[in-house]
């Protein structure tokens, strides 16, 4: 009986085992129709909103340029270097009525926005036609503070056309009206990792919007724009 009992409690625990890697191979299938879904429905909602050239756009408008280091492993940031060059591109084809440059200031040694602005006028772009945003966080907080701060419910995001595409979604679930400036990409090793970050960013995006409804970490007074 003691044999018995023993062989019966084995194949319950295959059984068990076998519908448990069964589940676990169920949601991770799942889990990749749902990041392809996304990843459709972030590309289809910014198809024909992103430029790559500054004489395709009409009229002028209100930049909105997304945050970086500007190094990076004590290197040049190619990400950074190509966002100032595109946004100085921009306001010298007159394209720009300001610039909004949102980036992260977590302390006084940390100041994305203002190494952007620094950047934007050693390319010659005024001074006092840049605007600081140190409250944005990440891409949601750049683009809602965009709108509920400094008041632009339409702009022109400046960014790599990843960070374009993502932004534009969340723009747009949020009732704004924006295009994309996509400046050039960043290749080797590096741009690919960031390719695959950006599978989970817009997963969290997604949730963001449309599970968690997320808004800004930081609020603040309205602030005028100089244009």
């Amino acid at each position: 009986m003691r044999r018995i009992s023993t062989f019966f409690r084995w194949r319950g625990w295959r059984f068990t085992l076998r519908w448990l890697a069964k589940g676990v191979a169920l949601l991770a299938l799942l889990g990749c129709i749902t990041v392809l879904v996304i990843q459709h429905a972030v590309v289809q909602c910014a198809r024909g909103k992103t430029y790559d050239d500054p004489l395709r756009i009409s009229g002028q408008h209100v930049g909105l340029v997304f945050g970086c280091d500007d190094r990076f492993q004590n290197r040049e940031n190619l990400y950074f270097t190509y966002r100032m060059d595109a946004a100085a591109a921009l306001w010298h084809a007159g394209k720009l009525r300001c610039l909004i440059v949102s980036g992260d200031n977590r302390s006084d040694q940390y100041n994305e926005p203002r190494k952007m602005k620094k950047a934007l006028i050693d390319r010659g772009v005024p001074a006092e036609k840049i605007v600081c945003d140190y409250a944005g966080l990440r891409t949601l907080d750049s683009v809602l503070r965009c709108q509920s701060v400094f008041g632009a419910n339409q702009c022109l995001m400046i960014s790599q056309r990843f960070q374009n595409e993502r932004a534009i979604y969340i723009a747009q679930a949020h009732g704004m009206e924006v295009i994309g400036f996509n400046a050039r990409d960043v290749s080797g090793a590096g741009g690919r990792k960031t390719k695959w970050r950006e599978f989970a960013a817009r997963l969290m995006m997604w949730l963001d919007v449309h599970v968690l409804y997320t808004q800004p970490k930081h609020g603040g007074p309205r602030e005028l724009l100089p244009i």
